[in-house]
């Protein structure tokens, strides 16, 4: 992954390079490689990084006129996440629009480099263009062919597909998802410094000039070539896909990264100052838990997860190596595959959902099932927001975002009818160990208005 993650970085390196200057394209470089997600998405498992890297390495192709390079990276991101296709369909459609707004008053909105003599000259080069960024989806409708004939599906599993296609079509869902998305691409963990610093410059000062000629901003080609990727990446992620997640957006994300950078060195004097001042609210954000809801594995909140989990799981296993455990994914699974690193030892499992009232509720119904509860944050919790008082925004939350209370330890130790034994915290998180007490010495469960009353107290989480 370290591997990967600095090759995307050279694909930055290059396409700032490409299309700005070799200062731009260091700084944006080392702004992207200290930016939060892409900091943590280097040391994950996950192929949204790889795909962005190769993303990347089209575009200044693209861009470059290079239709032979074209091909074969955006050929390659496809395969490595099918989501990848996204930008050379769309600039390909752009290109389309072009072949008639060349003609216009727009005509600068477009790259040109066909041959100026005749129009025929034009539509060859555009065409050449179009088909250097459709090619790309012949591998990936290939793949899809192969994966359709071996196992009947088209786009994985009928679940992968409802989850992620199918249970996500929805208006309202989409202009909250599209409003988190701009959020994911303008301010996200302190993003927002370098995108306001961006617009402030842009707003306050003039370009600087050198020694002979004005400071030169990216041409207005190439940056519709970026508005295009970013715009296209926003709304079809706002579309498709059961979570939200921000690293679902680093093709975009660096784009935005390198225009704000741009705007920077054209304008601001000191503008290194500024650059390193964005760089160091970027590696704060590394270790500070923003005020709002957000993935633990966007910046490294992961490691304390991992860390709980370390803790919570290794005092089960000494205590109860043979125990049935009642818990939820993702410790369903690090219980069972000693390969993760968690246990020495594959242990049994029930498994729910999370730990949601309706779940701990129903898992009290199946006690004997189980000698033990390992139960832990699956989300991270800021704490209440003004805007959690709506009770408009927590249904919409529940119904298209999986929103759900993570039932506290001492209140699931009361339903499920045991006590606590283990309990760890680290900021914002926690995991416990719940040990069943047995039949005859079990307390009363809880009545309705006891139930009533755990529900209003639980803590919200996003």
């Amino acid at each position: 992954m370290l591997v990967l993650a600095a090759f995307s970085l050279l694909g930055i390196f290059r396409l700032a390079e490409c299309v700005a200057n070799t200062r731009v394209a260091i700084a944006a470089m080392l702004c992207t490689a200290v930016y939060p997600v892409f900091f943590t998405q280097s040391s994950l498992a996950q192929v949204d990084l790889a795909a962005s890297g190769l993303l990347f390495f089209g575009l200044a192709a693209y861009v470059d006129g290079q239709p032979i390079a074209t091909i074969l990276w955006f050929s390659l991101a496809a395969l490595t996440k099918e989501t990848a296709i996204l930008a050379p369909i769309a600039l390909a459609g752009w290109e389309i629009i072009g072949l008639q707004g060349r003609k216009s008053s727009f005509r600068k909105l477009w790259l040109t480099r066909d041959v100026e003599s005749s129009d025929r000259g034009k539509n060859v080069g555009s065409a050449q263009r179009i088909v250097s960024l459709l090619i790309p989806a012949l591998p990936l409708a290939l793949w899809y062919g192969y994966h359709y004939e071996h196992t009947g599906y088209v786009f994985g599993n009928p679940e992968f597909f409802r989850y992620n296609v199918a249970a996500t079509l929805s208006p309202t869902r989409f202009v909250l998802a599209l409003a988190m998305r701009l959020w994911q691409i303008s301010g996200y963990l302190h993003l927002w410094v370098l995108t306001s610093g961006m617009l402030l410059a842009m707003w306050m000062l003039p370009p600087l000039h050198d020694s002979t000629s004005e400071r030169t901003r990216i041409s207005i080609p190439v940056q519709m070539v970026f508005y295009v990727v970013v715009l296209t990446y926003s709304v079809a992620m706002s579309l498709i896909g059961g979570a939200v997640l921000a690293r679902y957006m680093l093709p975009a994300v660096p784009l935005v990264i390198i225009l704000s950078v741009s705007t920077l060195w054209r304008r601001v004097k000191f503008w290194p100052v500024a650059v390193a001042f964005v760089a160091l609210t970027f590696v704060v954000a590394w270790f500070w838990n923003p005020p709002y809801g957000f993935s633990p594995e966007d910046n490294l909140a992961y490691r304390d997860y991992i860390m709980l989990h370390e803790d919570g799981e290794r005092f089960l296993e000494a205590r109860y190596p043979m125990a049935r455990v009642l818990t939820a994914w993702p410790a369903s699974d690090e219980l069972t595959r000693p390969w993760l690193g968690y246990m020495t030892r594959p242990m049994s499992v029930v498994r729910i959902e999370d730990f949601s009232l309706d779940e701990v509720l129903s898992a009290a119904e199946f006690r004997p099932n189980y000698d033990v509860a390992l139960i832990f944050s699956t989300k991270y919790e800021p704490g209440s927001a003004p805007w959690d008082r709506w009770r408009i925004w927590t249904q919409w939350k529940t119904r298209f975002f999986a929103f759900h209370r993570d039932v506290p330890p001492a209140a699931a130790a009361q339903i499920l009818g045991g006590h606590k034994i283990f309990s760890a915290q680290r900021r914002g998180q926690w995991i416990a160990v719940i040990e069943m007490e047995k039949i005859e010495e079990a307390r009363t469960p809880p009545s309705e208005s006891e139930l009533q009353a755990l529900s209003s107290s639980l803590p919200i989480s996003r």
